[in-house]
């Protein structure tokens, strides 16, 4: 009876398991990210250097779609649209980079549509939804709809505080066991290891 009793315990934990990892995916993290680019402190910095070039820019771009893939981790599902309601040449395809999907906005449309309208979809299916924009406009829109937001410069400075963190982290040193050989002189240690073989 009680093998039976464990087995269900068992059952029961890895049901929570599995309902807890459907429950943090069932997050949806959208970025506006031209906005970001151009709000956000890090990304601001990062295009204000002399160089600044369409290659540069791209830079800038991936480094966003980094750190929205390091800011989502397992928690959330993670869009990034960029807006391109006036290239003719865009379809609204997505692509994904590094487990974020990356959107152009079709033409015609603005990249302001295009997250009110992934936003509400989200909401319908009951999707807890994070938008990081600073654009007013987007924010009035989607706030109503029970969608919480970050700014560009909130989500900029998380970003700092977690490439921080990494780099204190990737800078401590296991700390080394100090034992009495290693305060003995080497001659000395020699000795008593002559002694402890017999060969003294």
């Amino acid at each position: 009876m009680s093998g039976c009793v464990s087995v269900a315990n068992k059952t029961r934990k890895n049901s929570r398991k599995r309902e807890s990892v459907a429950k943090k995916r069932n997050k949806l993290l959208i970025v506006d990210g031209y906005n970001v680019l151009r709000s956000g402190s890090r990304y601001i910095h990062m295009r204000n250097q002399e160089d600044y070039t369409y290659e540069k820019f791209n830079m800038v771009r991936e480094a966003l779609i980094s750190d929205v893939a390091a800011y989502a981790g397992s928690e959330y599902r993670a869009i990034i649209v960029f807006d391109a309601a006036d290239n003719p040449e865009s379809a609204g395809k997505t692509q994904t980079i590094g487990g974020v999907k990356v959107m152009f906005s079709p033409f015609g449309s603005s990249a302001d549509k295009v997250i009110e309208k992934l936003s509400h979809d989200a909401r319908e299916r009951r999707v807890e939804v994070m938008v990081v924009t600073s654009d007013a406009s987007i924010q009035d829109a989607v706030f109503g709809g029970g969608v919480d937001r970050m700014s560009a410069n909130g989500f900029s400075l998380e970003m700092d505080d977690l490439s921080d963190e990494a780099d204190r982290d990737s800078h401590l040193q296991v700390a080394q066991k100090n034992t009495v050989a290693d305060r003995l002189n080497p001659d000395v240690l020699a000795k008593l290891k002559a002694m402890r073989d017999g060969r003294a």
